[in-house]
């Protein structure tokens, strides 16, 4: 995990990275400059740089 997160807000704020459980399943909802991706979690939407996500199967 990133020493912080950022939001996925318009104006983006950092936050402490223990608001993202590590393995916890989020929706992407778009990509961002820079290799960073806007994922919705539990707990809010935040941008995350590639290298802290994975593809996963949807169907269980």
């Amino acid at each position: 995990m990133p020493p912080y997160v950022k939001t996925a807000e318009p104006i983006p704020m950092l936050r402490p990275p223990n608001l993202i459980r590590l393995g916890e399943e989020g929706v992407v909802l778009d990509r961002r400059p820079g290799g960073y991706w806007g994922v919705r979690f539990e707990k809010g939407a935040f941008l995350i740089d590639t290298q802290y996500i994975e593809a996963v199967d949807g169907e269980k």
